[in-house]
């Protein structure tokens, strides 16, 4: 699956036309205007300066195809794959003032995603070899979340729930708001039982300490979310819960301690740097060869 599929063709072609758009506002690109011949044509390399994990092709691809006038992006690998630092992952050719017009938007959106990816496929193999898998959460930019959490697949993590609709997550505030644990519970089971189409919605419930934990297994929740547990706590909830449902270790965890929170058999980890922190892919655009059209 590519991002167009993972995020759709209406999100991919609105963001990349946005993206132009604010780029070349009304007179264009006045540098390539006025330095570069409109028939002059170009054959540029797209070099990774750094190692990392490729995510994001169709992004470029559509950043040359709806640039005026267009250029082509042909990647020599595929979504996923691993760059090695100085590889030439592309080639560009078509008018140049095209190239130079979708480089920036191009690289943009590429070089997120695939940081992105290239933060996920770290976290996976940090915890392979437990049971834990790393997931990621809702703090994503706004409007990327579906290409964001596209590129944490891509990586070899996993998707948290998508947003606020296709499953439940209790916090400290809805707790508040329904009287306790026990009560938020109860009233998420309710109301699972009474919609239709959320029969599938899984709940969690998020948890500071060890008796909270207690009182959540007694309503039988599909998940726990143990928040900011230090690593002898989330030994002991682990111990304690032996299998009655899923949990999950969230808050203060980076790559550092990711090992050692996986290695307390908890069965997730969300990692809001997924996404939140990931640093771009250094990327860079180099043209090798020009011509007359």
């Amino acid at each position: 699956m590519g991002l167009i599929e993972a995020a759709g063709r209406e999100w991919i072609e609105r963001h990349v036309d946005e993206a132009l758009a604010e780029d070349l506002g009304r007179q264009g690109d006045i540098t390539s205007l006025a330095t570069v011949p409109s028939g002059l044509h170009g054959r540029a390399e797209l070099i990774a300066r750094q190692e990392g994990v490729l995510a994001g092709i169709d992004w470029a691809v559509e950043c040359g195809r709806r640039a005026d006038p267009p250029a082509e992006w042909k990647f020599f690998l595929r979504e996923g794959d691993r760059v090695d630092a100085g590889g030439v992952i592309a080639e560009v050719t078509g008018p140049l003032r095209g190239i130079l017009i979708s480089e920036r938007p191009a690289l943009n959106g590429l070089a997120h995603l695939s940081g992105i990816a290239t933060v996920a496929s770290r976290a996976a193999e940090l915890v392979r070899g437990t049971k834990a898998k790393v997931y990621d959460t809702r703090k994503t930019h706004p409007g990327w979340r579906l290409a964001e959490k596209y590129a944490v697949r891509t990586g070899g993590a996993e998707n948290h729930r998508l947003g606020l609709h296709d499953a439940f997550l209790i916090k400290e505030n809805h707790i508040r708001a329904a009287g306790g644990v026990a009560e938020a519970l109860r009233a998420a089971k309710s109301w699972r039982r009474s919609e239709k189409g959320a029969e599938g919605a899984a709940i969690e419930i998020e948890v500071t300490n060890l008796d909270e934990l207690r009182e959540a297994l007694r309503e039988g929740p599909d998940q726990v979310l143990l928040d900011n547990f230090s690593l002898e706590e989330l030994r002991e909830a682990v111990a304690f819960t032996a299998g009655r449902c899923a949990l999950e270790a969230s808050g203060g965890i980076t790559l550092e301690n990711l090992a050692d929170v996986a290695a307390t058999g908890v069965d997730r980890i969300s990692l809001g740097a997924l996404t939140h922190s990931a640093r771009p892919l250094d990327l860079s655009l180099l043209v090798r060869e020009t011509s007359d059209g």
